[in-house]
């Protein structure tokens, strides 16, 4: 199976004001695309035409009304480079530091999903916060049981998104139901791959929770795993905290750190991804380059724990150019909310004196999400023969939006007010696959 998805023929066609990015404003100038008066048309799915309305007028179906946002500024749908599905129920429990924080609160809440009516709860309120914070793609950790990776693809398969998870592999240092083997996490994910992976927009995502809790002889089978499995995902975490850090050390003392644990395995390369990598030495952002890797950033997470400020100035800077995502690393992270994490990115950023701009929080949320997960052909941005996803956002959803929106002057502005004091309201509508996916009550029909 592949990537393409070939949905049941439909078109839309919807107006506003319209931004998207052809490139990475990190590096390169004039990567945002800014058209007030845009109109995307989008047929089967995909985006057919985009541009000026009056440009693009011609190219609306017959038949097909057009959809009017006044007043909203619309964009790729944000993509979520990191999360638990399966955390959704523990989302605000107490911080502590990040290690008791699993012992206490995630591993229980984890355990529930190995019944697939639990699962399919949590996966429907999962999906539901999603498409109303206006992510439209996220790479997603289930638990270790096959029916939790079962709950979410049906789940995603029912709702047309393009979306990647994958069986958490845990065979050690951690509790007895939880734990699988090598040899069985090896053929569950299997099996799991054959049933899910390139069907409709799912894709398959190859899960060691970190390398802590996977022994050498899993962490072998996963690398074999990824290596066979043309066009799969390794998804898994690193250098979040300090201690876990030094419980690496502790457990793989052969390896040069924790990057070269993963690197060791074969688990290094483009469509991998890497949750936080907050203490990442120079040198392991070097190989991590070098290897096509991505980070995820997960700065909500990162605070709630006290784990660290993660560096996007040595990450970004040009000459090191790495694959960087946003996660909202739901339930450590506390919100669902993509455009309340480039709130906090930038606090972060600030904290370390690289001060990010609002093109640039939201090409991370956006095109630079899409880059990180290797699928900036299909999604991340609006773009004749790009997937037909992308959001509303109202930046009259508060009292506060809207009495300061009133004096904003450029777009550049609007879009930064968003990410400093846009949440979940500033989300209008969702558009998945060229559909309305989802409608907090604000469209209108020409």
């Amino acid at each position: 199976m592949t990537d393409g998805y070939q949905p049941m023929r439909r078109a839309s066609a919807v107006r506003g004001h319209a931004i998207t990015f052809s490139d990475d404003p990190f590096v390169s100038d004039g990567a945002l695309t800014d058209i007030s008066d845009a109109l995307i048309v989008s047929e089967d799915g995909i985006i057919t035409a985009f541009g000026p309305y009056a440009d693009t007028l011609a190219a609306v179906p017959d038949g097909v009304e057009v959809t009017r946002y006044e007043g909203a500024l619309i964009c790729p749908g944000f993509v979520d480079t990191h999360v638990h599905y399966v955390q959704t129920p523990i989302v605000g429990a107490f911080g502590d530091e990040l290690l008791d924080w699993l012992k206490n609160y995630a591993y229980p809440e984890e355990e529930r999903c190995g019944d697939r009516a639990h699962a399919d709860s949590v996966v429907a309120t999962y999906f539901d916060q999603l498409l109303s914070n206006g992510t439209t793609t996220a790479l997603t950790f289930c638990a270790t049981f096959a029916e939790s990776v079962e709950a979410f693809f049906v789940e995603a398969t029912r709702r047309g998104m393009r979306m990647i998870g994958g069986k958490v592999l845990m065979d050690r240092n951690a509790p007895e139901r939880l734990r699988d083997t090598a040899e069985t996490g090896y053929e569950d994910s299997k099996r799991l791959i054959d049933r899910w992976h390139g069907r409709g927009r799912t894709l398959y995502a190859i899960t060691p929770r970190f390398a802590p809790t996977s022994t050498p002889e899993q962490l072998e089978l996963a690398g074999a795993l990824w290596s066979d499995s043309p066009g799969t995902f390794v998804h898994t975490h690193i250098s979040e905290s300090v201690a876990e850090i030094e419980w690496v050390r502790e457990l793989f003392p052969e390896r040069a750190g924790y990057l070269d644990v993963y690197d060791h395995y074969g688990l290094l390369g483009r469509r991998s991804v890497l949750a936080h990598g907050v203490h990442l030495t120079d040198f392991e952002r070097a190989r991590v380059r070098e290897t096509g890797t991505a980070l995820a950033h997960c700065p909500t997470s990162n605070l709630f724990l006290g784990s660290g400020l993660f560096d996007m100035r040595a990450a970004k800077k040009r000459g090191a150019d790495l694959h960087v995502g946003l996660g909202t690393d739901i339930g450590a992270g506390t919100t669902f909310s993509l455009l309340a994490t480039m709130g906090e990115a930038y606090k972060v950023g600030e904290l370390g004196a690289f001060a990010m701009s609002a093109q640039k929080l939201f090409y991370l949320a956006t095109l630079g999400g899409a880059r990180a997960l290797d699928l900036e052909a299909l999604i991340g941005s609006i773009a004749v023969g790009k997937e037909a996803d992308f959001i509303v956002l109202d930046p009259n959803a508060t009292p506060l939006l809207a009495y300061r929106s009133a004096a904003v002057e450029s777009t550049e502005e609007l879009m930064f007010l968003l990410v400093a004091i846009g949440d979940d309201r500033a989300v209008a509508a969702s558009y998945v696959g060229g559909e309305l996916a989802y409608d907090r009550g604000g469209a209108g029909a020409l």
